[in-house]
């Protein structure tokens, strides 16, 4: 495994790329076409054959869009990627537009596009999507029209293949649950609701329900592949030949039918007058446009594999609170090398990363990264999504602060973490900041909180010391994570934006404030934590959820600002680090394990 730091995106893409679309679109009859980043399984990472946003703008985020017009384009990003979309994109050719305000679609319905013709994809946008979209075009005067041929893809003449990598089966002793029993319980749910059949779409579901792993997607386990769940229990495995590995049919059982991507087609167009479960969050317009062509009655509602798999079992929260130990003692041992060899200010973001993944490969159960470092130095840390090449990579220079943000795949867990390290001595400033993160962080940490929760509901609280000095930050504070599959998953989402999803006992969220001040640096803390059982508390009147840490690694002392800290919150870093003590002092020795003692010393 490596990380790519060459430089994928960037003006010069957009400005070759974007007249071979409108020249295709203009053969097609269109005045506009739709480029949303996600690809026909709605991915947030993307093979290269799908990175359709960055091919035709050079904007290479893990989310946007773009509209492309005949005179005129933008491409829409959100607070984590202003900076980076400014700076990828040629704006004599793109507008850059930040989300939510006004968003794709509501910069479409504020144009003036009479009689005109707006093209999509129906295979890359769901139907609410869809939904949404047309109605803008209708407000700016113009036609949304979907294509069957995505101009898009007619241009991209070199486009890369689609990745074939193998599928293999995943080990009880990391599922602890069988495919068998899980497809039993999608059934049941399945009778419960009236339907035939649940359509499963999205490839992390089909991973999670099968028991199976692959490796279409960088840094996620995860195969390309469709599903077909039916009432008694028996389903039909959608994949690609070529993926197919010795004893991966014995694996799948008697009751799964593997069958070739191509023969979906005919198999959806068999479900007339029958009832079928699909996903408008999840599934693409086309899913839904063949059924209802097909004579189908569609049941719209969340994918059943998704609240199943967000709630560990026993064995998945074991072997992650496993994984997380294993990862930890490379975090210190990375630490321990940023508090003195990197210390010289001679040292890179490459570097850094570089030496953070030879100390995670150390361990054989690594299998990959759960995602690209994020290594940022200086200011470079203050873009929170920063993604480091040898045309943006910074020296770690003293009196600056490091932020890294990075994990594991492992086969018994998935790990995402962030520490905020100073080069050199910091300043009041950055102590300051720093500790207003981690007084959000620590009351993420230590929140109990009544069944029907949401992450929305807890949102406020991570903020709140931030808030009152007049700061914020623009990105979400917890996003789930799975067992050795993806390190962004739902349902469950901590965030400012609503989410109906009550937090849950097992699923796992990370806890991540941060502060970034433009131009100069970036904060963050970030570990991850899954919810615990309800409990009583003494003199409550009814039981309480929690949270229990799963990330153990030290947090910069010389970074927290201690007169800022209630006598609790002192006491909840000296009690953490008591904790990262007797999770990792085993697992190192030597230097390492003498600067681990020191890093965690009481305040």
């Amino acid at each position: 495994m490596k990380q790519n730091f060459d430089v994928k995106g960037g003006p010069h893409i957009g400005r070759a790329n974007l007249p071979k679309l409108r020249k295709e679109m203009a053969a097609q009859g269109l005045d506009g076409f739709y480029v949303p980043h996600e690809d026909e399984y709605q991915n947030e990472y993307l093979p290269d054959a799908n990175e359709r946003l960055a091919w035709v703008s050079g904007f290479t985020g893990s989310f946007g869009s773009a509209l492309i017009l005949k005179n005129r384009a933008a491409v829409f990003v959100d607070g984590r990627y202003t900076i980076q979309g400014a700076d990828q994109t040629d704006p004599d050719l793109f507008e850059c537009v930040h989300v939510p305000d006004p968003g794709a679609f509501g910069w479409l319905a504020q144009q003036d596009l009479a009689g005109q013709t707006i093209g999509y994809d129906p295979a890359l946008m769901t139907p609410n999507d869809v939904a949404a979209f047309s109605n803008a075009a209708a407000k700016a005067g113009a036609k949304a029209k979907a294509v069957g041929d995505n101009p898009l893809d007619q241009a991209w003449t070199d486009r890369p293949p689609q990745p074939l990598q193998p599928v293999h089966p995943h080990a009880l002793e990391f599922a602890g649950e069988t495919a068998e029993d899980k497809r039993r319980v999608i059934a049941e749910s399945l009778s419960a609701d009236q339907a035939d059949a649940a359509i499963i779409t999205a490839p992390a579901s089909i991973a999670w329900l099968f028991n199976i792993r692959g490796g279409d997607v960088a840094c996620s386990p995860l195969p390309l592949a469709r599903a077909i769940v039916r009432q008694d229990g028996s389903a039909t495995l959608y994949m690609d030949p070529a993926k197919e590995t010795e004893g991966l049919r014995e694996h799948l059982g008697n009751q799964v039918t593997l069958s070739p991507l191509t023969a979906l087609d005919d198999d959806l167009a068999a479900f007339k007058g029958q009832t079928v479960s699909l996903d408008p969050n999840l599934a693409s317009a086309w899913f839904f446009q063949t059924l209802e062509s097909a004579g189908a009655n569609i049941l719209r509602q969340q994918d059943p594999v998704m609240l199943p798999k967000a709630c560990k079992n026993a064995t998945e929260l074991r072997g992650t609170a496993a994984a997380h130990r294993r990862d930890g003692a490379a975090i210190v041992r990375f630490l321990h090398w940023l508090d003195t060899d990197a210390q010289s200010g001679k040292v890179t973001e490459i570097d850094a990363a570089l030496k953070l993944l030879n100390f995670r490969t150390m361990d054989p159960s690594m299998k990959d990264m759960s995602f690209e470092t994020i290594s940022g130095a200086g200011p470079n840390g203050a873009l929170p999504h920063y993604r480091v090449s040898s045309a943006s990579n910074r020296v770690l220079e003293r009196g600056t602060l490091y932020l890294v943000d990075s994990g594991g795949q492992y086969l018994d867990g998935t790990t995402d973490i962030t520490r905020t390290v100073a080069i050199g001595d910091p300043s009041a400033d950055m102590k300051r900041h720093n500790t207003l993160v981690l007084k959000g962080h620590i009351a993420m940490d230590r929140v109990r909180f009544p069944e029907g929760t949401t992450g929305t509901h807890l949102d406020t609280l991570a903020r709140h010391a931030l808030w009152q000095a007049g700061l914020d930050y623009d990105h979400g504070t917890g996003h789930g994570v799975g067992v050795y599959l993806g390190v962004h998953e739902g349902p469950q989402r901590i965030a400012k934006a609503w989410n109906a999803t009550p937090l849950m006992p097992g699923m796992i969220v990370s806890n991540e404030p941060g502060f970034y001040k433009e131009g100069a640096y970036g904060i963050r803390i970030e570990n991850l934590q899954y919810v615990t059982p309800p409990e009583e508390i003494e003199g409550g009147d009814r039981p309480m959820l929690g949270f229990e840490c799963l990330t153990f690694a030290p947090l910069a002392r010389n970074l927290i600002d201690t007169a800022l800290l209630t006598s609790s919150e002192r006491d909840w870093v000296d009690d953490y680090h008591q904790r990262v003590l007797s999770e990792i002092g085993d697992l190192v020795d030597g230097e390492v394990k003498d600067w681990l003692e020191n890093a965690c010393k009481p305040l």
